[in-house]
């Protein structure tokens, strides 16, 4: 399908990210899986060629890109070429911009230049094992001591956890209201804190993925983001995005997955042809390849819709739901179409399978995206 969305330059850049990956992560993705994590010299790389956090500012080392489309493109890319558990892009879009929208001018200049360098990796720390999506849920507390603030409680299922330099940590801030939250930098080496086990996972497997302790760690004032009470606030700004890239890469995905059962339906000899001229396979794929474009259309106008700061949250919660869902039913009926082989992790349906089921649940599950559509259904 011919897209409207990508212009000459963007082409040109998809192009020398795809060589990036072809030379940097491609060979290298099964080791990082088994390994459990990417190497920090990948966030180096990445930063040397300007594929991290690429919306910063010149000033700070960035290209001033703040386009969508070009992360759009390496999430694209990343499915075909690259290793998904490579988190970049949470480390550049997810993560960086709160340093941006909230932190001071003095924060922007001290954090954001090693970021986009790729020498700081960047995590953030909300979840809990009794708080998910429910963010008022957390028990993590920040009391204040002085001028600065005592930061006590733990965090789990944390993206870049292990290795990351920087953390956001999200931590209550008023006894009395539990909405009133606060975002501490939480940096590597603070006395107090500690990372657990890097946590096995079903998928996602080069991806490092931590416990995070925090006891009596001193957080001084210049490591607290904004207004110490106004955390849920910065959080709930940056949800639109957040689910708007869990789209593009459950799409990407879903991409990646009708590719590759093509490729191997096409191949695959049964009763004396190839599974391809069976009408079943037909008229599966035919029906994914329909919703597949469907929703890259409704994608690619989310995308410019957010680039025109005009994505509201229940079409970013109707992206997230919708292609999530499709990502779901395009693996599982991939690992069918693959038959026993699709069960045997060296062919790559089997992984992305596994990689798949989180879909569902990262950036907010699909009951919550349904329950924030019906609040505009019903509510507006």
């Amino acid at each position: 399908m011919q897209r409207k969305i990508f212009s000459e330059e963007h082409e040109q850049f998809r192009e020398a990210y795809r060589r990036f990956l072809e030379r940097e992560v491609l060979p290298y993705r099964e080791q990082w899986r088994a390994a459990g994590f990417v190497p920090r010299d990948m966030f180096k790389k990445m930063g040397e060629q300007g594929f991290l956090m690429t919306w910063a500012p010149e000033e700070f080392g960035g290209l001033g890109l703040r386009d969508f489309c070009f992360q759009q493109i390496m999430i694209e890319e990343d499915a075909q070429y690259g290793e998904v558990g490579f988190f970049h892009t949470v480390h550049s879009r997810l993560i960086g911009p709160y340093l941006q929208h909230v932190g001071s001018p003095e924060q922007q200049a001290r954090f954001i230049p090693k970021c986009v360098s790729g020498e700081n990796i960047l995590a953030i720390a909300m979840t809990e094992p009794d708080a998910g999506s429910d963010v008022a849920g957390i028990k993590t507390r920040a009391v204040r001591d002085g001028d600065d603030w005592l930061l006590n409680g733990s965090k789990t299922y944390i993206s870049n956890g292990i290795q990351a330099d920087l953390i956001i940590v999200a931590a209550k801030t008023d006894a009395e209201n539990p909405r009133k939250i606060g975002l501490f930098v939480v940096e590597a080496g603070m006395d107090g804190f500690a990372r657990g086990r890097n946590l096995s996972k079903l998928g996602l497997k080069a991806q490092d993925t931590a416990e995070l302790f925090f006891n009596n760690v001193r957080i001084p004032a210049k490591n607290v983001l904004g207004d110490p009470s106004k955390g849920m606030h910065y959080l709930m700004q940056g949800l639109v995005e957040e689910r708007l890239i869990a789209a593009c890469i459950s799409l990407a995905a879903a991409q990646r997955a009708f590719d590759v059962t093509r490729n191997y339906v096409s191949e695959r000899q049964v009763f004396g042809q190839s599974l391809s001229h069976m009408q079943n396979t037909r008229f599966k794929m035919a029906g994914l390849r329909a919703e597949l474009n469907a929703l890259q259309v409704f994608v690619d106008y989310c995308v410019t819709a957010h680039n025109d700061g005009e994505l509201t949250v229940s079409q970013a919660a109707e992206a997230k739901l919708l292609t999530s869902e499709l990502e779901g039913r395009m693996v599982d009926e991939g690992v069918q179409l693959h038959g026993g082989a699709g069960y045997m992790t060296e062919y790559e349906i089997c992984n992305l399978y596994a990689n798949a089921r989180v879909a569902r649940i990262l950036a907010g599950s699909s009951e919550i995206m349904k329950e924030i559509i019906a609040r505009n259904v019903f509510d507006a």
